[in-house]
């Protein structure tokens, strides 16, 4: 279990830390870009105040910009040519845009029903805090939500077959019955969940032989199976998904590698300098609101799930009720025939030398689908641009500028920015330095540290992860290098994604 209320605090001196026939009433496949978390609504002002979220810059004024600015920058942000390779990432394969949505579910965990986070907006107390430990996919385990999990094999996730293909468990009406609601709201999330549910059945299937040699924990078989999957996804999360979209100037200056001690590996540890607390890590706005939403502008116009399906986008301007299913990615459905993943489309597999897609330059432009969200998911406003401004100006931001300073590193100036005078929103100002200091490729020295130090400080706040643990650990699973494990090693580990459809 995660521990309860988050506690935002004054900042402590810097120190190191430790397609199917449509269904009658269909449900959104779009619903996540639509609705803030719960306990978004209050944002603690008091170094007392005890919530969910919190800031890492309490001290620096809040950016104040009228509905007419917000509207006229939204609408400079849409990408005008989606289909121009000159503005794709060929550092960052597109498959990593949504595990980072992957993750962004594990860290910001609601199990909350959706009327429940309506009629309560504050949610001030009682949130677990959010540690990277997959509890998106585990839920409360086999004791408390049997129901996830396989009675006849040893704790395995359940995992449904139908017409040749692995999906999701569902319900009658083709709900996913899965902790997060959210892992199922494209295909590709949906993917993802399944390839995590399908690591860990692997690794119980292979556990006698990694106990054999010492390479699992003397737990019981399900603890065990779950304390790997865990470090080996943390592994994936830190090494992999966080070291591409920060860059390694700023990767190798936030987690720092000790010499090592005798013939043991080094030990890593996180040094944070922005983000801190008293008790309990929260999820800082200038997180959640600003810097991890540039993946947003790393989401292409259409994606090619597999070698069947023809290239489709993940949204339709359209109401899932009016479209028709065979023409867009989105998910909350079971999969219709031939529409499993290759993955090799996504990540670098190399199972027949072709490239995976790459993803969309980390830049303010945004694909035309996410400008055209339905009314079902973005009520009001279907720009997700204006959306995302709207909101940090709500919450009282301050400029991308103010907190540049803040952070010691000299700001982008005003002529290279396009905005008001008054100052740049953080999550545009962060996208606009990713263009024009990494080249896209990566997040700049804002965005990057910000997202560095609040994945790191949150792994180094959980008791259960390897960097609390054992700071000198290394993944044991892969069979590749010494040290190496990424996502394509988890993917090729459960052998689920590799064939052609």
């Amino acid at each position: 279990m995660k521990s309860t209320a988050a506690t935002s605090a004054q900042p402590e001196p810097d120190t190191d830390s430790g397609a199917e026939p449509r269904r009658s009433a269909p449900r959104s496949a779009r619903s996540g870009h639509g609705l803030a978390p719960r306990g978004l609504g209050h944002v603690p002002e008091s170094p007392m105040f005890e919530g969910r979220f919190g800031r890492m810059f309490r001290r620096l004024p809040a950016l104040r910009l009228t509905e007419d600015e917000i509207k006229a920058l939204a609408g400079r942000m849409v990408e005008r040519s989606p289909g121009d390779p000159g503005m794709d990432n060929p550092d960052v394969p597109s498959g990593y845009t949504f595990l980072g949505q992957f993750i962004d579910h594990d860290i910001t965990h609601d199990p909350s029903p959706l009327q429940v986070r309506r009629n309560d907006p504050d949610a001030l107390t009682n949130f677990r805090s959010p540690f990277f430990d997959l509890d998106s996919v585990y839920g409360r385990g086999p004791g408390d939500q049997p129901y996830l999990y396989d009675d006849d094999n040893a704790g395995r996730f359940l995992v449904a077959r139908r017409d040749g293909l692995l999906d999701l468990q569902r319900n009658a009406q083709e709900t996913a019955i899965i902790p997060d609601p959210r892992n199922d709201e494209n295909l590709f999330v949906t993917h993802l969940q399944l390839t995590m549910q399908l690591f860990h059945n692997k690794v119980v299937e292979r556990l006698p032989e990694l106990r054999e040699d010492g390479r699992a924990p003397e737990e019981s078989s399900f603890a065990a199976a779950q304390r790997i999957v865990r470090w080996h996804y943390q592994w994936v999360v830190i090494h992999d998904f966080l070291r591409r979209v920060v860059g390694e100037e700023t990767f190798a200056d936030v987690l720092r590698a000790l010499p090592p001690s005798g013939p043991h590996h080094a030990v890593e540890r996180a040094r944070l300098r922005h983000y801190r607390w008293r008790n309990n890590p929260f999820m800082p706005v200038e997180f959640s609101v600003a810097a991890y939403r540039f993946a947003h502008s790393m989401v292409r116009a259409r994606y090619k799930l597999n070698t069947t399906v023809p290239d489709l986008p993940i949204f339709t301007a359209e109401p899932v009720s009016e479209s028709d299913p065979l023409t867009h990615l989105g998910g909350f459905r079971a999969l219709p025939p031939k529409w499993q993943i290759e993955w090799r489309r996504s990540f670098p597999l190399g199972t027949d030398g072709s490239e995976p897609a790459p993803s969309r330059a980390i830049d303010p432009f945004l694909a035309p689908p996410l400008m055209e969200l339905p009314e079902e998911a973005a009520e009001g406003v279907a720009s997700l641009a204006r959306r995302n401004l709207t909101r940090g100006v709500s919450l009282g931001l301050p400029s991308g500028q103010a907190v540049a300073c803040a952070m010691g590193v000299r700001p982008l100036p005003e002529s290279e920015l396009d905005t008001p005078r008054r100052g740049a929103p953080l999550w545009y100002y962060i996208l606009r330095e990713a263009e024009l200091l990494a080249d896209g490729r990566h997040l700049g020295p804002v965005g990057g540290r910000i997202v560095a130090e609040v994945f790191l400080g949150l792994l180094a706040a959980d008791p259960s992860s390897y960097l609390s643990n054992d700071p000198g650990w290394r993944p044991t699973l892969g069979g590749g290098e010494d040290g190496v494990f990424t996502m394509s090693d988890l993917i090729r580990f459960t052998g689920f994604g590799l064939d052609e459809v």
